[in-house]
């Protein structure tokens, strides 16, 4: 039997929609109905929200799947408290910590509010300790690097792996995960403006792509052997010097999709590639064990800490979020902090 707060009262929440696809300035903060859960699902006071790149791809009709419109939900990835549950809910209680698990389509669950519903294999407890906007900066990031480097890829101690896009979100979490297991982090960015920030964040060797020779640059680093695996954000034709930067047998994993253009291979065979959808995994029960299991005792012993850029105050901050998103001049994760 499940119990509910005195909250169930409440017939709306606020949360952020959109109606038409385009850029920051099409999200708007609405009131829209609050449902008391229903059977198998829990509701959830949303404390901080985490911004990830697929929701800005999504609001612009750039991700995989498009959006139900006019009022179209957004949002993965937030922390809070539950609330209430509905029958047969026994691994929840009013008061439980809790996290959003990233495993639904956020067009019609996405987390951007004040208040959620979600079902219960949609949420995973936050770690004991961990406060609002870090646990809003955990789960994604960190499911992502740790599913898709080490239970997809086979990272292991001693490897040499190379991480794109390392300043962002994930990027800063693959590095961690990477250091975490043994392995040997090379990370790639743009500019070199970032390259000190992810000496420090725990990168052996940074490749600033705009200057340097990828394929050189890790063979250099890798004396001449090329890394054992990458882990690219990007994809497009760069997803080929990816490959030729391997050595023979290595693996590629691609999680996403920031270059729109056709994906190219590399013809550097033997090659393993796989295509990573964090979904997926999340929406096993032994994916979300496995990954908490990673993800919690690395919190807690320090060496899984997650950087965030910057928090921003209130739903109606979400739009300037996406903007800091998109101008690519942060470093880790970004965060909104929900108030009530």
């Amino acid at each position: 039997m499940g119990t509910a707060a005195d909250t169930t009262a409440d017939t709306t929440t606020r949360a952020v929609l959109f109606h038409e696809l385009g850029g920051p300035e099409v999200l708007t903060v609405e009131e829209v109905p609050l449902p008391a859960p229903g059977p198998g699902e829990v509701l959830v006071r949303v404390e901080a929200i985490g911004i990830n790149r697929a929701e800005a791809l999504f609001r612009a009709g750039a991700y995989y799947y498009p959006p139900t419109l006019p009022g179209s939900r957004l949002g993965y990835e937030a922390a809070g408290i539950v609330e209430a549950v509905g029958a047969g809910v026994t691994a929840y209680a009013p008061g439980d910590p809790v996290m959003a698990a990233a495993n639904f389509d956020f067009g019609t669950h996405g987390v951007y509010a004040e208040r959620v519903v979600l079902p219960e294999e949609y949420v995973v407890a936050r770690p004991a300790g961990v406060d609002a906007v870090t646990a809003a900066a955990v789960w994604l990031t960190y499911f992502t690097a740790y599913g898709g480097m080490v239970l997809t890829g086979g990272l292991r101690p001693g490897d040499h792996v190379v991480v794109t896009g390392a300043s962002s979100g994930v990027g800063t979490a693959a590095l961690q995960t990477a250091l975490r297991v043994g392995a040997v982090p090379i990370a790639t960015t743009r500019s070199g403006a970032k390259r000190e920030r992810l000496l420090e964040l725990g990168a052996a060797h940074v490749v600033v792509t705009e200057r340097d020779d990828l394929v050189e640059e890790v063979r250099r680093v890798t004396g001449g052997a090329g890394a054992d695996l990458a882990f690219d954000a990007i994809g497009g034709p760069g997803f080929a010097r990816l490959g030729d930067a391997l050595r023979p047998g290595g693996t590629a994993v691609l999680y996403g999709w920031l270059d729109p253009r056709p994906v190219e291979l590399s013809l550097n065979w033997p090659l393993t590639t796989h295509g990573y959808a964090n979904g997926a995994l999340a929406r096993t029960e032994e994916g979300r064990r496995l990954a908490a299991g990673f993800i919690g005792s690395g919190l807690r012993d320090g060496s899984l800490a997650p950087v965030v850029a910057e928090v921003f105050d209130g739903l109606e901050r979400i739009a300037d979020a996406h903007r800091l998103m998109e101008s690519d001049a942060h470093t880790g994760k970004i965060v909104v902090r929900v108030r009530h």
